[in-house]
């Protein structure tokens, strides 16, 4: 089944100019014009990917998007951010809103297209079938595609969403390894993606508020000073 793709653009011309490029490939398409019916779109049709617009009447993109991770669940879709010349995307990573790449308007249709396919392009899975990683308190089945968290003798499955979940499942297929943000990029989004690097610390900053008992001073995903990141947790 082909991809689903949501359309989130106020001007109509451009909307249908997205559609239409992206159909061409073979992907279907959804289309909303502003923040209140995309949320909607998003409940009914669950998309596997949306382009999200920054400026949008009544709710801004920035909103939609941090109500989007809040309702997303098992049904988790990636994020594609339009932006203006002169915004600055920097804003969109400080406010952790959760998106996962963003693009500048006017941009090229064979960017555009490249940037979609590569969010879509999931490796994690792939290279690993089946498999399941342990630690002493986590654990990650990519098969059932479940994440538990063990503490105090309580088991707690935990609600991530789908980038935090495989950026969790990398960390645990091989603790103690120090992973640049550009390896951790690779890993989550593959070898053409177009975005910043330090988009890693807002899924980071994210996953540690979900799994760590004081994200402040976080006792699992340790930072590497001058390169990224590293998860330290016992053996099982």
């Amino acid at each position: 089944m082909a991809p689903k793709i949501l359309i989130v653009e106020d001007e109509a011309a451009i909307a249908h100019f997205i559609q239409q490029l992206l159909e061409k490939e073979g992907f279907t398409c959804l289309q909303s014009r502003d923040g209140h019916a995309a949320l909607h779109q998003f409940k009914t049709h669950q998309p596997n990917l949306i382009i999200l617009d920054w400026m949008l009447p009544g709710m801004d993109g920035l909103e939609v998007c941090t109500r989007i991770r809040k309702l997303a669940g098992a049904y988790d879709p990636y994020i594609l951010m339009l932006t203006a010349k002169g915004e600055a995307f920097e804003r969109v990573i400080g406010l952790s809103t959760g998106a996962d790449d963003y693009l500048v308007k006017p941009f090229s249709p064979m960017e555009l297209v490249a940037r979609v396919r590569a969010l879509l392009r999931r490796s994690l899975r792939q290279d690993y079938p089946g498999e399941v990683y342990r630690t002493l308190h986590f654990a990650v089945d990519l098969d059932r595609h479940v994440a538990t968290r063990y503490l105090e003798n309580q088991a707690e499955e935990l609600e991530l969403t789908t980038l935090e979940f495989d950026l969790l499942a990398t960390f645990l297929s091989r603790p103690g390894r120090a992973w640049s943000r550009s390896h951790l990029v690779e890993k989550l989004w593959g070898d053409d993606f177009f975005g910043e690097e330090r988009v890693v610390d807002t899924h980071v900053a994210r996953l540690r508020k979900k799994i760590e008992l004081d994200p402040s001073h976080p006792q699992f995903i340790k930072t590497v000073v001058g390169t990224g990141y590293k998860f330290e947790d016992e053996a099982p």
